[in-house]
């Protein structure tokens, strides 16, 4: 967990992936569990092309009195990216000593996959020399937990840790969003990556 500060001013957090990783749910859990810790929460969504394997962004701010669900480049205390390739196109977003909280995998977004914007060939490089970078093998995980789909909950688990949220916001937030009959796979996930980084 983060160690206190003044929450006047606003706690940032971006969250990227492609389309179908379960971006949006995990930002929906994240502004839930803000609310439940008595927090004023702001949230937005870019959706572009989600449902066809295309980049997706969405923004979580909390604190005291919160104005604006944006947050401006270069602002976000944690950035969250659901694969590589994405971490490292979005990393403009982090502040210099932000956590990088990013699965291990990659699946390029068909705008990469297309030709219109080539990868990094030095990708891993560039992500290694952020000194914020947390690589979390979420994909394994998930399945440890009983189910791939639940990699973008190892993900919140993990989050869970960088923020200043009690464990019982977090699994308030995920009973109030997920239906009754994934809950019990995706608690454990979401246990499975609090512990590996806790």
């Amino acid at each position: 967990m983060t160690t206190p500060r003044d929450h006047s001013v606003p706690f940032n957090i971006s969250l990227v992936g492609v389309g179908g990783q379960g971006t949006l749910l995990t930002s929906d859990i994240l502004a839930l569990a803000a609310m439940h810790a008595g927090f004023d929460v702001k949230k937005s969504e870019i959706h572009g092309m989600s449902q066809r394997g295309g980049s997706v962004i969405s923004q979580v701010r909390f604190g005291t009195r919160v104005f604006s669900p944006i947050i401006p480049d270069g602002q976000s205390d944690v950035l969250v990216s659901f694969e590589r390739s994405e971490a490292l196109r979005w990393v403009h977003l982090a502040k210099p000593a932000a956590k990088i909280l990013v699965n291990n995998m990659e699946r390029i977004p068909v705008t990469v996959s297309s030709g219109l914007q080539p990868p990094a060939a030095d990708m891993d490089q560039r992500l290694a020399a952020r000194p914020g970078l947390l690589l979390l093998d979420a994909n394994p995980l998930a399945e440890q937990a009983g189910n791939l789909r639940t990699a973008n909950v190892v993900l919140v688990g993990a989050l869970s840790t960088l923020v200043p949220f009690d464990e019982s916001h977090w699994q308030t937030a995920m009973r109030e969003r997920i239906p009754p009959r994934f809950l019990e796979v995706n608690l454990r996930a979401f246990d499975l990556g609090r512990a590996a980084v806790g």
